[in-house]
Formats: C-alpha cells, structure tokens, sequence
C-alpha cells in the first residue's frame, strides 16, 4: 500500500509538470475575469483607433503610459483593501495630503527628498489608523475610512495656511525628473516607479504568507483567524499599502504640477475602485489578481483618453465610465451568487 500511494502522488506530480503552460494558466483563480477585461481593452484600442488614428501614434502610447501610472497606483492600493473584503475611501484625500505636505515642505527650502519622506510616513499612518479602526475596533470600513478621508483632506487645506503653495522651485527639479518628467530607457521615470511598486507588491500578494492571509481574511475572516491569522495585523497591512500607493500618486501629481494644489486626488477614490473592480478584483473579498489591476486601469485611462480625442463632453464620459463601474461590480455579484447557489445545491444533494 505505501508503495502505491507513493507511485500514485509520483503520478499526479508527473502530470502536473507535463501539463500545458497555457492550460495552467488558465487554472488560476480570477484569471478569467483579468482576461475578459483584457479583450475589452483591445476593443476599446480598436475602436478609437478608427475614431481617429492619432490615438495609436507613438506620442500619445507614451502619454498614455503616464496617464495610467496613478490610475494604476491606487488600483493596486484598493485591490488590496477589496481582496480583504473592505474598502478605502481616504485614498483621494492622502493623495491630496501627500502632494501638500510635501509642496510646502519644498517651498520653505527643505530638502525635496526629505520633504518627501516626511510625507510618505504621514500617509502610512492613515493606512495604520484606518486598519485598526477597522480591524481591532470593528468599525464599518466605509465609516472609518470617511472619517480618515474628511481628516486627510482637513490636513491637506491646513498645511499651507488654506492656500495651494507657490511653486517649488528650481531646487525640486531632480525631484520632478525622478517622479515624472525624466525618462529611463525610453519611458518616463514615473511609469517606472510604477512598475516597480506594481512588481514588489504582486510578489508580495501572490508568493508570500502574509499575502496569502490577506486572501483569506477576504474569503472567510472567522475561518482565517481560527486557522491562526492575525486579522488585526493583516488588514493593517493591507490599509497600509494602500496608503502608501495613494502618497506616491500625490508626488508624482505634486511633480506634474510643480506646486501642491489642496484638490489634488479629488474623485481617486472612484478611480480606485473602478481600476481595481473593472480588473476583476471582487468588492466582496477573497478573489482577485493585480495582473488585472493593470487591464482595470488601462481601461479606465483608454477610456478617458479616447473619448478626450472622440471630443466627447465631460458629462458623457463620467456617465460611460460610472456604467462601466456599476455593471462590472453588477457582474462580480452575479456571479458569486450563482456560485454559492450550485455549491449549496450540491452540498443538498450529497447530504441526500
């Protein structure tokens, strides 16, 4: 018997290794959803391509690029918040906080690099705050992160006595090239920049333990936290990163701009969800890729950019892209429903 056993697992291991890359792919779990919202992406590219064909142009793939960078950087934030079943809605008001805080610092001559460091670890403390309000207090994530987002935005009007600042001068400009106008190998430093954090932060989710229990808080936090996670610990990691993604994106809007402006991030909670949702991330928890983050926020900046270069009013794109958001979420609810309905359904019948 034990020689059977043996050769049996020997077996399935072979057969695992001799499987189809493509069809192990397939396997993952929410690899559909990144892939239909990848398809989309290609006909949305298609189509305003025939609108007008200045929107394939190699000037406009590269501002496209950028464009993408901080849609993507509090996509990533969000999905991470979402994948544990909550919510963030301080993202735009971090933003708005870490451009200010970082724009004033500069124009009273401090170090740029310090001055952006200062204004990171203001951010992550949100993140802290706002995942143990959550987690260790039990607040509803949409009333502890209103809070925090009312109180960030506070902080961001305050900072420079209720003004945007001047601009930050010419000893910022390192500054400005590292975060957004500077270019590396042919693309700007801020696509980069974006590219690293998107790397660090899927191995993170993906390869380590601590992402893994990020995915299960989602999926069941009771069962999570009598399988030994740290819930409190978790989710705060979770706010923390969206935090973080949500202080950069301000740097580099501060970069764009040269001054700090207290709108800054104004709506980014909306462009959060739509980039993280549209992606395939579930607002119920538990499921989702940050491959499909990139696909979620490249739609959302496509969209933006195409219907810009169609001449579509503003009105008109807020209301193609709030659809596009409502009916994705719409589809992700359905689909889980239908889910734990034939589950519950074959569960009767082996009970039977």
């Amino acid at each position: 018997m034990p020689e059977l056993s043996r050769n049996y697992y020997e077996g399935v291991a072979k057969m695992k290794t001799n499987q189809n890359p493509f069809i192990r792919v397939l396997a993952i779990r929410g690899i559909g959803q990144v892939l239909s919202a990848l398809v989309g992406l290609f006909i949305l590219c298609i189509i305003f391509s025939i609108i007008n064909p200045n929107f394939m142009s190699g000037a406009n793939i590269l501002s496209l690029m950028r464009q993408t960078c901080p849609y993507l950087l509090v996509g990533i934030g969000q999905a991470f918040v979402c994948i544990t079943g909550n919510i963030d809605l301080s993202i735009g008001s971090v933003m708005g906080m870490s451009c200010m805080i970082s724009a004033t610092l500069m124009t009273r001559n401090m170090n740029p690099w310090l001055a952006v460091l200062i204004a990171l670890l203001c951010c992550l403390a949100v993140g802290v705050i706002n995942g143990n309000l959550v987690a260790r207090f039990n607040l509803p994530p949409f009333i502890a992160t209103l809070g925090t987002m009312t109180v960030a935005r506070g902080i961001a009007q305050i900072v420079n006595g209720n003004y945007n600042t001047d601009s930050i001068g010419t000893g910022a400009e390192g500054f400005r090239n590292v975060f957004y106008y500077g270019k590396t190998l042919g693309l700007f430093n801020g696509v980069w920049i974006t590219l690293i954090i998107w790397f660090v932060f899927n191995f993170y989710l993906s390869r380590t333990r601590s992402g893994r229990h990020i995915y299960a808080i989602g999926s069941n936090v009771d069962a999570a936290r009598l399988s030994g996670v740290d819930v409190i610990k978790s989710t705060t990691k979770a706010y923390v990163v969206s935090s973080f993604c949500a202080g950069v994106t301000g740097l580099i809007l501060c970069a764009s701009a040269g001054m700090g402006s207290m709108e800054t991030g104004m709506s980014f909670e909306l462009y959060a969800v739509a980039a993280a949702v549209i992606g395939g991330v579930s607002t119920l928890g538990g499921s989702g890729l940050l491959a499909g983050v990139i696909v979620g926020a490249s739609i959302w900046a496509v969209l933006q950019n195409g219907l810009t270069f169609a001449n579509a009013p503003v009105a008109i794109r807020n209301i193609v892209i709030g659809i596009i958001v409502v009916a994705c979420v719409l589809i992700d609810v359905i689909l889980r429903s239908g889910k734990k309905l034939s589950q519950g359904k074959k569960e009767e019948k082996a009970a039977v």
